[in-house]
């Protein structure tokens, strides 16, 4: 069991079980795992290894290289693990993987998407004869190699594309999401509280990512105010993620998008055409054109932005909405990454107090999203009484209706229409637009006029002379401690 002073491993069950099966084979195996930054791809293998498969295991970090830098880095991960062989070449790395799986080693090699470089992409073609090799035979083989990348794009070019040398070579693949909020409360349990204003601010800041929590806990700020976790985590020389987001994913991009995910971060929900009148008023002509292909990069190369479709829309509709998917990224660029970068011109606590404040402004849109993933845990789990039939998601019409939640229960023919905000001061006065939207809700889809309709008031906390109040206006009222109860 996890103590208060110790980091512990935390969700990832079926992950773990799934990995634990793959070793357990005593056979070659091929496996791809993916995920994000920091999501514990690395930790998860740790994990499932014992203590005789940590003694054969080789790790090694592909860096964004070319082909001498990668053999160098190589070269110093196989001194690191005491191993006398050195390569000279991306061929003889090859070989080198090859040999040892067949004597038993399991090798990961991290950052695996780097080969997708032009200058790296021969080592894919080296590495598939080697591997249709063992194969080959397979069972005579007892280890086996894991790749692990962060770059979903690049990685299903390496491994999925069908003209790609290791296409359908792999035996097993694993993609790691985000931790589920069952898990993130059990972190908060451990280490701090699970008080819903501090579990919406660091689920807002930090979402699933597992790292994120651990750095928190090793700087000692995961159980502390608000101010406090920010100044230790961004705003001194040494904060573990001042240069997180930069460093990583606004480095791949290389200094292009940066208009249209600014934009995103502070306007969450915009449509195509508000980020081609947002970027004409700012950019040189020409710009605001190519505004279609940057989304369709920033959603299918790189996975940082999604498109969201009114609920019942067809996937060809032409009124979806665009928002950030990563909470940190969206967190920092609309809230942390210009105070940060003026510490050194302007007071730190003018600064904090700025970044807080624009944080408080993403939580409002964060709030929504916890929600919503709140009902689908929930009802996955069996808690409640609102088993879900259909996924949670925002509703609007081209008249640009909006409510936060809608959550349908077939099997009962009840339906669910909910209002969420940061602060309960403010939910009596959303109840007047979530009623006239719920209307035309059902105006336009009037199969659910027959079904007990609910309206239900979502906060962090809500006061209990204010749920007395809702309760008396024909209000459901839910605030996070009733929707993480029992979890």
């Amino acid at each position: 069991m996890p103590t208060p002073n110790s980091w512990s491993f935390y969700g990832r069950r079926s992950e773990l079980a799934q990995l634990r099966a793959i070793l357990d084979r005593r056979r070659w195996f091929f496996l791809q795992i993916s995920g994000r930054r920091r999501i514990g791809k690395t930790t998860l293998i740790q994990e499932a290894l014992n203590t005789e498969e940590r003694a054969r295991t080789l790790y090694i970090q592909i860096p964004d290289s070319d082909p001498v830098g990668v053999i160098a880095a190589c070269n110093g991960y196989l001194e690191t693990f005491g191993m006398s062989d050195r390569v000279s070449d991306l061929a003889d790395l090859a070989k080198l993987i090859g040999r040892l799986a067949e004597t038993g080693r399991i090798i990961a090699i991290d950052e695996f998407q780097y080969f997708h470089r032009k200058q790296l992409s021969d080592f894919c073609s080296f590495l598939q004869a080697e591997v249709d090799r063992l194969s080959a035979i397979s069972s005579a083989v007892k280890g086996g190699l894991i790749v692990l990348g962060s770059l979903h794009a690049e990685m299903a070019a390496l491994l999925e594309d069908r003209s790609a040398p290791l296409f359908n070579r792999t035996t097993d693949r694993l993609d790691l999401g985000h931790l589920d909020i069952g898990s993130i409360l059990e972190i908060l349990r451990t280490h701090a509280d699970d008080n819903p204003c501090r579990l919406l601010f660091l689920w807002n800041l930090f979402e699933g990512v597992p790292k994120f929590y651990r750095d928190a806990f090793e700087q000692g700020v995961l159980n502390t105010d608000r101010r406090q976790l920010l100044r230790q985590m961004f705003f001194s020389s040494s904060s573990p993620l001042r240069g997180e987001a930069d460093n990583w994913f606004l480095r791949e991009l290389r200094g292009r998008y940066d208009m249209v995910l600014q934009h995103l971060a502070r306007h969450p929900g915009c449509t195509n055409a508000d980020i081609e009148a947002a970027i004409a008023q700012v950019s040189r002509i020409g710009e605001a054109k190519q505004v279609v292909g940057y989304l369709k990069i920033l959603t299918e190369r790189y996975r940082m932005i999604e498109r969201k479709l009114p609920i019942f829309a067809p996937t060809k509709a032409r009124s979806g909405r665009y928002y950030i998917r990563d909470n940190f990224l969206r967190a920092w660029l609309s809230a942390l990454q210009r105070p940060v970068a003026a510490t050194a011109f302007r007071p730190l606590e003018e600064l904090l107090a700025q970044a807080d404040e624009r944080l408080a402004t993403v939580e409002g849109f964060g709030l929504e999203s916890l929600v919503g993933q709140l009902y689908e845990e929930r009802s996955r789990l069996g808690l409640g009484d609102f088993p879900l039939s259909e996924r949670i998601c925002g509703y609007w019409d081209r008249g640009d209706v909006e409510i936060d939640l809608v959550a349908l229960d077939e099997k009962n023919s009840r339906i669910r229409f909910g209002t969420c905000r940061r602060d309960p001061d403010k939910l009596f006065a959303s109840l007047g637009g979530l009623k006239s939207g719920a209307e035309s809700f059902l105006n336009a889809h009037g199969k659910y006029r027959g079904w007990t309709i609910e309206f239900v008031a979502i906060a962090p906390a809500i006061p209990a002379d204010l749920k007395a109040r809702l309760i008396a206006a024909d209000m459901l009222v839910e605030d996070l401690h009733d929707l993480t109860r029992g979890m």
